[in-house]
C-alpha cells in the first residue's frame, strides 16, 4: 500500500515518518481487515430461530464476504450469500448468492432447515437480486432484479446504441445507469419450475415487497407516473398475480402527494403500512409511519393515517430504513431517531396512543424482525459492531475478540451560540490516555446534513484515537435525531413551505460552538493543534470553514465534498432535488446557490488541505473536487490531492478494503504532518 511520500530528506525524519507511516497501516488494517458485522435478520415463524448474514471484509482477496448465518454457527458456504426469508412452514430458508456460471449472475436458492434434501436453485437473475420475499401459501418467491435494455447484449460499449436522456435520476451513484435497467418485481416458484414473470414490466423503477395475505398479489413501491422526476412523488401499489394485462394488474393506492417507501402488509392483509411523508417540497423531513386500507375499494384518494405522528422523530435512520414490522394485527414496530441513538418503537396501528419505546440505552438498532412472540434486533454501540440481540439478551458474538481493543467515548452537550437550545456531541479520548498530557484535536462533521452521529461504531472515530487524536464529533442543525424544525433551520432562505438560513450560517455557528465547547471543557485538548475533517456534506463543511475560519484549525481534510453548489445542481445524480432543500432552483435564485458555495471564497484558505474523492462518485462528482484543487493550485497553496479509481460516493463505507486502508493511511499521515507539535 502507497502512503504519501515524506515531506523531509533528512534519514532521522524519513525514518519517523516510514514508522508513523506502518503504525497508521496497522491501525486501519486491524480496524478493518476481518471485521465482522451482522444484519438482515429473520425470525422463524414460530419464533425458534433467527437468521442472519454476517458481512466480514477481507482484505488479503480485497473483497467483502457475506454468509447466512442461523443461531449460532454458519448456514451457508458461499462468498456473497444474502437476504435470508423463511418459508412460511419454518422448514425452508431461502436466500441469494451469486453462484452462476457467468460473472455477475446473481441467484436464488432455498436452503432445508428442518426438511431433508440439498440447496436448489430457484432462478438466476443477470443483474442483481433483492427483496425476497416468501408468499403466505408457501408456492411462490417474490422478489426485485434490474431489467436490462437489450443494448447490454453488446459488451463493448463501442457497440451499444446511444441513450437517450428523457428524464431526471437517469444515473444513480452505486448503481451507474438505472434508466435502461428498472428495477422489476418478479415472482418464481418455490419449488424451482418454470421461470420468473416480470410483473411490472416498462421504464418505472420499484422497490419494496410485501405479499397480500392470500397470496393473491403483492405491495410494492414506485414512481409509476409520468410526472415523477418533476414532483418527486413515490406511490404504495398493489399487483394483482392473478391478472395477467399488463396495465389493469397495477392499482395505486396513494395520489402522487408524498414519498412513500418500504411497504409492510398487516397479517389479517387488510392494511398496508409504510415509511412516508407528505409534503414534496421540503427536504429534510422527519419521516413518519403511515397506514393505508388496501381493500378493493381502496382509492388514491383514501386517507392515509399517521400513528407515529406524536413522535417527532424520524424514521428514516442515518444507519439503514427498514420497513415497518407488524408485531400483531394492531401493532407496529419501527427504528427512529433519538439524539444519536437510534431506538425500537412500538407503534398503536389506530393511533390511539403514542409510540413507545421498546429498547433503552445508549445504542443504535439498525433492523428489527418479530414472530412467534419473538422480536430480535441488530445492535451496535460505540465500542461494539453489530450483534443480534432476542429481547434484550445477547444471540450473537461474531465481534466479541475484535471489540475487546475499542475505545468508548462521552457524550456532552454544548449551548447553541444564539442560546436557543442545545448540541449534542461526543468526545472520544486517545488510545493509552494520559490525563497530564495535551492531544491533539480531530473535529469530524457528518454528511447529509440530515442525518446524525451517535451511539454505534464508527470506525472513523476509532482510527484516530488509536492514531494518538482527541475525537470530537457533533450534531449540528440541519441534522437529523430531533425535531423537525431542528432538520429544516437551514433551508434556505426562499424556501416557499419552511424558509431558514440556508447552508453555511447556523450550521457553521453550531460546529464551531462543539469545538469550543470541547476546547474549554477539556484540558488535555490543545487548542493550537486542532484540524478538522468531513465527507459529502462534511466536506462542504471543511472547505467551508478553511475558507472562513481557517484560524480557528491547523489542517482541513475535504472529502467527496460539494464545492460549488451551482456546478452540483446539474451534475449531480440527484440534480434538480436541491430545491427541496434550498427552496428554489440554480435558475431561479443563482446568487442563493453562490453564497452557499465556499469555492468563492477560496483565495482565502491558507492552511493545508487534503482533498479526497472517488472517480466514480455520482452523487458529489468529482469535478467538484476538481474545481477546488485546479483553484488552490493557481493560487499556490498547500494542497493534495487523491483520487480513487473504482470507487463511489461509499468509499469510505463501503469501498473495497484495500482502498479503505488506503484512505485512512492517507488522512492519518495527512494529520500527523501538520499536527505536530512546534
Amino acid at each position: 500500500m502507497k502512503t504519501p511520500p515524506p515531506t523531509s530528506n533528512t534519514p532521522t525524519d524519513t525514518q519517523n515518518q516510514g514508522d508513523r507511516a506502518k503504525a497508521h497501516t496497522e491501525i486501519a488494517k486491524r480496524l478493518i481487515d476481518h471485521r465482522s458485522e451482522v444484519g438482515q435478520l429473520a425470525v422463524s415463524p414460530e419464533g425458534a430461530r433467527v437468521a442472519y448474514v454476517v458481512s466480514t471484509a477481507d482484505l488479503e482477496h480485497n473483497t467483502n464476504r457475506s454468509c447466512v448465518w442461523i443461531d449460532d454457527s454458519p448456514a451457508t458456504a458461499g462468498k456473497h450469500d444474502g437476504n435470508p426469508t423463511w418459508s412460511p412452514d419454518g422448514r425452508y430458508l431461502a436466500f441469494t448468492s451469486r453462484r452462476g456460471e457467468k460473472k455477475g449472475d446473481s441467484t436464488l436458492h432455498i436452503l432445508p432447515v428442518t426438511a431433508p434434501g440439498e440447496v436448489r436453485t430457484v432462478c438466476t437473475m443477470p443483474d442483481g437480486l433483492g427483496d425476497v420475499a416468501w408468499s403466505p401459501d408457501g408456492k411462490w418467491l417474490a422478489f426485485t432484479s434490474r431489467t436490462r435494455d437489450e443494448r447490454y447484449t453488446a459488451e463493448d460499449a463501442s457497440w451499444q446504441a446511444p441513450r437517450k436522456i428523457d428524464r431526471f435520476f437517469s444515473r444513480l451513484n452505486g448503481e451507474d445507469w438505472i434508466f435502461d435497467r428498472p428495477t422489476h418485481v418478479y415472482v418464481a416458484a418455490a419449488d424451482g419450475t418454470g421461470t420468473p414473470r416480470n410483473l411490472t414490466p416498462g421504464e418505472f423503477q420499484h422497490h419494496g415487497i410485501s405479499w397480500l395475505a392470500d397470496s393473491s398479489g403483492v405491495v410494492t413501491a414506485a414512481q409509476r407516473h409520468d410526472t415523477w422526476d418533476r414532483d418527486l412523488a413515490r406511490d404504495i401499489y398493489v399487483i394483482d398475480l392473478t391478472v395477467k394485462d399488463n396495465n389493469s394488474h397495477i392499482r395505486c393506492l396513494t395520489a402522487h402527494d408524498g414519498m412513500f417507501s418500504s411497504p409492510a402488509v398487516s397479517p389479517d392483509g387488510t392494511i398496508v403500512a409504510f415509511r412516508g411523508q407528505g409534503d414534496l417540497l421540503t427536504y429534510p423531513q422527519n419521516t413518519m409511519i403511515g397506514t393505508l386500507p388496501i381493500d378493493s375499494n381502496s382509492t388514491p384518494e383514501s386517507e392515509i393515517s399517521w400513528p407515529s405522528v406524536r413522535l417527532d422523530r424520524t424514521f428514516e435512520t442515518t444507519n439503514g430504513s427498514p420497513a415497518p414490522v407488524w408485531e400483531d394485527a394492531q401493532t407496529l414496530l419501527a427504528l427512529a431517531e433519538d439524539r444519536g441513538d437510534t431506538h425500537l418503537f412500538r407503534i398503536d396501528a389506530s393511533s390511539a396512543t403514542p409510540p413507545v419505546k421498546v429498547t433503552d440505552g445508549a445504542l443504535t438498532v439498525l433492523s428489527v424482525s418479530a414472530a412467534g412472540g419473538i422480536i430480535a434486533t441488530a445492535r451496535t454501540t460505540v465500542d461494539h459492531p453489530s450483534e443480534i440481540f432476542i429481547g434484550d439478551e445477547p444471540r450473537s458474538t461474531v465481534s466479541r475478540d475484535f471489540a475487546e481493543k475499542l475505545l468508548p467515548w462521552e457524550k456532552l452537550t454544548v449551548p447553541t451560540s444564539d442560546g436557543t437550545d442545545e448540541i449534542d456531541a461526543w468526545i472520544m479520548r486517545p488510545a493509552n490516555f494520559d490525563e497530564d498530557q495535551k492531544y491533539p484535536v480531530l473535529l469530524n462533521v457528518h454528511g447529509g446534513p440530515f442525518a446524525q452521529y451517535g451511539e454505534y461504531f464508527y470506525d472513523e472515530a476509532q482510527m484516530q484515537a488509536a492514531a494518538g487524536y482527541v475525537v470530537v464529533m457533533g450534531n449540528p442543525r440541519g441534522g437529523s435525531g430531533r425535531h423537525t424544525g431542528w432538520g429544516q433551520a437551514i433551508l434556505g432562505t426562499h424556501h416557499p413551505v419552511h424558509p431558514g438560513s440556508g447552508w453555511g450560517t447556523l450550521d457553521v455557528d453550531d460546529v464551531l460552538a462543539i469545538i469550543d465547547g470541547a476546547l474549554e471543557r477539556f484540558a488535555f485538548c490543545d487548542p493550537d493543534r486542532v484540524g478538522m475533517l468531513g465527507g459529502s456534506y462534511g466536506g462542504y463543511m471543511a472547505t467551508w470553514l478553511a475558507a472562513f475560519h481557517g484560524e480557528r484549525f491547523r489542517a482541513f481534510c475535504s472529502e467527496r465534498a460539494v464545492n460549488n453548489l451551482t456546478s452540483e445542481e446539474w451534475s449531480s445524480d440527484i440534480s434538480t432535488a436541491f430545491r427541496t432543500e434550498h427552496g428554489v432552483s440554480h435558475l431561479e435564485q443563482p446568487d442563493d446557490y453562490e453564497r452557499m458555495s465556499p469555492i468563492r471564497a477560496v483565495r482565502n484558505i491558507d492552511k493545508p488541505m487534503l482533498i479526497i474523492h472517488s472517480e466514480e462518485d455520482w452523487r458529489c462528482p468529482i469535478g467538484q473536487a476538481e474545481e477546488l484543487w485546479v483553484a488552490m493550485r493557481l493560487l499556490d497553496k498547500e494542497v493534495e490531492f487523491y483520487r480513487f479509481p473504482g470507487e463511489n460516493h461509499e468509499l469510505s463505507r463501503a469501498g473495497s478494503p484495500v482502498h479503505r486502508v488506503q484512505r485512512a493511511e492517507l488522512i492519518l499521515d495527512f494529520f500527523e504532518k501538520n499536527l505536530e507539535s512546534r
